[in-house]
C-alpha cells in the first residue's frame, strides 16, 4: 500500500493546482465587466480581485464542509485512497479544456461532478449522500442561484435607471466608473469566499479518508485555508483575458453602470449562497446577472447566440466532469489499492 501521507500530499498539490486554475480562469467573474468599461486598468483589476480573493476564501468554511461532508458517504469511503485524486483530475482536465475554448463554464459543477463520479466508479450510487443536507441542498442552489443572479441583475438595473433617469448619460457614468472599483472587489471577495472552498473541503474530505482526522470533527485546519486561499490569489493574479471577452463583451455592451449592476447583483447572490453553506457557480451567478442587466435595458441588446454557447458548456460541465472523474477513479485504481465496501 503506499504511504498515506505521499497519497495526501497528491491531494493537497493538485487540490492547490485546482485552486490556481479556479484562479486565473474565474478571473473574469470579478474584473470583466470594471476592465471592459474602462473602469480600472487589468493590472489593478487583477490586483484588486486577488487580494480581495485572498482575503475572502479565510473568512467562512461552511461551503467547504458542504463540499468534503455532503456528496459522499465518509463512512463508505474511509480508507479510499484514489476517490479524492480521481476527481481533483477530472475537474482540473474539464477547466483546462473550457479555458483554452474561453467558455466561462463552472469549476464548482467540475469539483462536484469529479467526485459525483469517481464515487459511483467507485462503488455505485450508495456511495452518494442524496439527502436534502447533502447533494439536494447542493444541487437546490446550483439551479436556483443562476435564476436569482439574472433576476437581481434585472432589478439592480432597473432601480438604477429609475433613480437616474434624469441624469445626463456621460455624468452617470463617471460616478458609475469609481463605484465599479467598490463592486468590482465585492463581487471579487465573495468568489474568494465560495469557490477557494471547494478545495478546502476536498483536502479535508481527503484527511478524513486516510485517517488524519476523524469525520465527526469535520473541520478545515488553519493551514489548509491559507494554502487555498493563496492558491486562489495566484491563480488570479496570473489572469484570463479569454473569458473576461466572453462574460462582459460579448454578451452585452457594457457601460459603467451596467458593471456596477452586474457585479452587486452577483456578489449579493454569492454572498447570500456561502451564508447557507452552498457551493454555487460564480460564474454561472455573474454570467446571469450580467444577461440580467442587459435584459432590463433592452432583450435586443442581448447576444443570444453567446448565451447558447454558455448555456451549453454550463451543461455539459456535471456530466462530463463526472465522466472524466470515473475514468481517472478507473484507471488510478488499477494501480492503488483501497477498501471496497462489503
Amino acid at each position: 500500500m503506499p504511504d498515506t501521507l505521499l497519497i495526501l500530499g497528491a491531494v493537497v498539490a493538485l487540490a492547490l493546482v485546482f485552486d490556481f486554475i479556479n484562479g486565473f480562469h474565474d478571473t473574469a467573474n470579478a474584473i470583466a465587466t470594471s476592465v471592459l468599461t474602462q473602469a480600472l486598468s487589468i493590472r489593478n483589476a487583477i490586483l484588486l480581485s486577488a487580494s480581495a480573493n485572498f482575503i475572502g476564501a479565510l473568512v467562512w468554511t461552511g461551503v467547504a464542509k458542504a463540499i468534503g461532508k455532503g456528496i459522499v458517504d465518509t463512512d463508505v469511503v474511509a480508507g479510499d485512497q484514489v476517490l479524492v485524486i480521481s476527481a481533483l483530475i477530472g475537474a482540473i482536465i474539464w477547466n483546462i479544456l473550457t479555458w483554452l475554448k474561453g467558455l466561462p463554464s463552472s469549476s464548482s459543477h467540475a469539483i462536484i461532478g469529479g467526485l459525483v463520479g469517481a464515487a459511483i466508479v467507485r462503488s455505485g450510487y450508495q456511495t452518494l449522500n442524496f439527502s436534502y443536507a447533502g447533494l439536494g441542498h447542493i444541487f437546490l442552489w446550483l439551479i436556483i442561484s443562476p435564476l436569482l443572479g439574472f433576476f437581481v441583475g434585472i432589478a439592480a438595473m432597473s432601480l438604477v435607471a429609475h433613480l437616474f433617469q434624469h441624469r445626463a448619460p456621460h455624468k452617470l457614468n463617471r460616478w458609475f466608473l469609481r463605484l465599479q472599483a467598490i463592486s468590482a472587489g465585492f463581487m471579487a471577495f465573495s468568489h474568494g469566499a465560495n469557490d477557494a472552498q471547494k478545495s478546502m473541503g476536498v483536502i479535508t474530505l481527503a484527511m478524513v479518508n486516510l485517517g488524519y482526522m476523524s469525520a465527526g470533527d469535520f473541520a478545515v485546519p488553519p493551514w489548509v485555508k491559507v494554502s487555498c486561499a493563496t492558491a486562489m490569489a495566484l491563480g488570479t493574479a496570473a489572469g484570463g483575458w479569454r473569458i473576461i471577452k466572453t462574460v462582459g463583451k460579448k454578451i452585452i455592451g457594457l457601460q459603467p453602470v451596467h458593471g456596477f449592476a452586474a457585479e452587486t447583483s452577483a456578489a449579493m447572490v454569492i454572498t447570500a449562497a456561502t451564508h447557507f453553506h452552498a457551493p454555487v457557480s460564480t460564474t454561472h451567478v455573474i454570467s446571469s446577472a450580467v444577461m440580467g442587466v442587459g435584459a432590463a435595458r433592452s432583450l435586443k441588446g442581448v447576444r443570444w447566440g453567446i448565451i447558447r454557447q454558455i448555456l451549453a458548456a454550463w451543461l455539459m460541465t456535471l456530466p462530463v466532469a463526472a465522466m472524466l472523474g470515473g475514468i481517472a477513479y478507473a484507471i488510478l485504481h488499477q494501480f492503488v489499492s483501497t477498501p471496497m465496501p462489503h
